[in-house]
């Protein structure tokens, strides 16, 4: 989505609206915290991100990887930054060919400063002199496919402090082809204020996207504001000079500040503001809770679907979804990445039944051997790993090796039964409660568009014990309510699927629309995902020496354990797959391996009483 169009939508609903600006971090350990945290800040609800631009070699390619990402695996609106430093014009053509198929739809044009070993700003041979020729050049060869941003300077720039002056550069960028403007940082909102009744009388309407920084510490504030000449309130420096030395204090000061200066920019009729970042994300999210801006359950972020949409090359149509990969975005975006087409919500040829290879990025368990040992411990017994999962649902650990992020408001009401499966040795992996008929607006269980109604299925995966499992798929076929699929690491599969076809679990009625079946269950998709979720668990296994207690115990359950799911189709009832399991338990549970996966006792099982009967908890 256009940038312009974000912000004449946040004009008609009066809703205020933000974005995030992020660079390229200088090594490989930095951009994955990055992305670890764009994950994170995504949940804050910007409306767009930016990327800014590294001019030459790795940096410019790291930049186009960013964007990549960001649009394609975390399902955010992206604007790359583009410069016309040491670019020419064929690099700049690469550069935008990058970002189109990466489903980036804006771009923010900018001539650049110029080189850490140049004084002066100088085009490249063949390249840009000016930003407004990048702006040309853009719209001259995507048409409208950009929305085109260029920079506005509300106190001047490095080499050029004449505010007419650059008032004409502007209306030159926008009447080349710019759509929306972004200002450099600045404090001052009164100056602000006149600076933009300055742009409205010089002719140029369209959107000013205000450059917000937040601060951190003192020292870096006092330095970026000294780097970029902008004026400090003599009120913001009375208020942290006292307290420079306390990095804590200055935050909490600084929000406040920051936020005052966002309600005044508001009060004048700007609907959307931009933060610069960092990189960090204490300092922003401060400010946002000062400005009462972020999601809360009074006020959910409203999804289009039940799962993050990728807004990469050719998806932003897509609407179907298996529900074993809900836990694992990026997986299922890069297996499916070379798909010619995807399911439009009818059955039938346009879901194609190829999945990618399991070697693509991010199918693997990510983090090192160490750091992974640091969140999940050295579990000994099914009973460890059982708490581990515990913990997970008690929220305190936000991450497993089937689950990239912290458990979601949804499973709410069914916590208690899968901590209690948890406690008693089923490895519960992916889980959904039954929903009927709950608005579209509901904080934690809506999406799609409001005035709507959704409903779900009951749904549970997990991994059950050998010795469980005939006596769980026998009662599973005792109910007729009840479908599953079940699968072994060798590929030995069972069902009662009354056929291979998609079953829905969750769908969801809306006005003026045919009924949206956005997540299924069904068998090609399951046999695709066993491979990745045995896979996940052997990657977990290894994280571990060779030969050690917690290797053997992993690999054990991954060579003989069953990975079961079962569908409760009266969705009205959330409780009756939970029924399945009363009375059992493995055996053993809180018995350490030794190096062979063997319990110490030498024994396995369930408990049962002595007429054969497992008892009753």
């Amino acid at each position: 989505m256009h940038i312009n169009d974000m912000i004449a939508d946040a004009e008609r609903t009066g809703e205020p609206s933000f974005s995030f600006e992020y660079f390229p971090p200088k090594t490989a350990q930095g951009v994955q915290n990055l992305y670890d945290r764009m994950e994170r800040m995504y949940d804050f609800g910007p409306k767009f991100v930016d990327i800014t631009w590294g001019a030459g070699g790795r940096i410019a390619e790291l930049t186009c990887d960013m964007v990549l990402q960001a649009q394609t695996f975390f399902g955010l609106e992206t604007c790359m930054h583009l410069t016309c430093t040491d670019m020419g014009e064929e690099k700049v053509n690469d550069a935008l060919q990058k970002a189109y198929k990466a489903g980036c739809t804006n771009i923010l044009a900018l001539r650049g400063d110029p080189p850490r070993e140049k004084e002066k700003w100088e085009a490249t041979d063949g390249g840009f002199q000016y930003a407004r020729d990048l702006v040309a050049h853009i719209r001259k060869k995507y048409g409208n496919h950009f929305s085109i941003g260029v920079a506005g300077y509300p106190e001047g720039c490095d080499d050029n402090k004449d505010e007419e002056s650059l008032l004409d550069h502007l209306k030159e960028k926008v009447d080349m082809g710019g759509t929306f403007i972004v200002t450099q940082m600045f404090y001052d909102a009164d100056n602000f204020v006149r600076w933009v009744g300055k742009v409205r009388e010089r002719g140029i309407n369209v959107p000013i996207v205000p450059g917000i920084m937040p601060i951190a510490t003192y020292a870096s504030f006092h330095r970026r504001a000294n780097h970029m000449n902008c004026k400090i309130p003599e009120k913001w420096m009375a208020a942290l000079e006292p307290i420079k030395n306390d990095d804590s204090a200055v935050r909490e000061v600084g929000k406040v500040l920051v936020a005052e200066l966002c309600r005044k920019i508001m009060s004048a009729g700007i609907v959307h503001l931009h933060f610069y970042t960092m990189n960090l994300a204490q300092a922003t999210r401060m400010v946002l809770e000062e400005l009462d801006w972020l999601p809360s359950s009074q006020r959910p972020r409203q999804q289009p679907l039940p799962w993050k949409q990728s807004l990469g090359f050719g998806r932003r149509e897509e609407d179907v979804r298996p529900i074993f990969w809900r836990n694992r975005n990026k997986s299922y975006i890069s297996r499916t990445q070379e798909w010619d087409e995807f399911p439009n919500g009818r059955w039938g040829d346009s879901r194609s039944p190829a999945f990618g290879e399991l070697d693509a990025y991010g199918i693997g368990l990510t983090g090192s051997n160490e750091s992974n040992r640091a969140k999940w411990g050295e579990p000994k017994s099914i009973g460890d790993i059982g708490n581990l999962f515990v913990r997970y649902l008690e929220k305190e650990l936000d991450s497993l090796p089937w689950s990239e992020a912290p458990l979601s408001g949804e499973a709410g009401p069914i916590k208690d039964n899968l901590i209690n499966l948890n406690k008693r040795g089923f490895i519960t992996i992916n889980s959904q409660p039954a929903v009927d008929g709950v608005k579209s607006t509901h904080p934690i269980h809506g999406w799609g568009p409001p005035n709507g109604f959704v409903y779900q299925k009951g749904y549970l995966e997990l991994f059950i014990h050998p010795d469980l499992y005939d006596e769980v798929i026998r009662r599973i076929e005792s109910r007729d309510t009840l479908s599953y699929y079940a699968v072994n690491q060798a590929g030995n599969f069972t069902t009662n699927a009354p056929s291979e076809g998609p079953n829905a679990v969750t769908w969801g009625v809306f006005p003026g629309k045919e009924i949206v079946q956005p997540t299924i269950v069904e068998s090609v998709s399951f046999l695709a995902w066993k491979d990745e979720a045995y896979r996940l668990g052997n990657d977990w296994a290894r994280c571990h020496e060779a030969n050690s207690p917690s290797r053997a115990l992993i690999e054990s359950i991954m060579n003989q354990w069953y990975l079961i799911n079962i569908v409760n189709n009266d969705f009205h009832d959330s409780i009756s797959i939970f029924e399945l399991f009363d009375g059992l338990e493995v055996k053993d549970l809180n018995t350490p391996v030794s190096s062979s996966g063997i319990p110490t006792n030498g024994t396995n099982g369930i408990h049962k009483d002595t007429n054969g009967v497992a008892p009753s908890n």
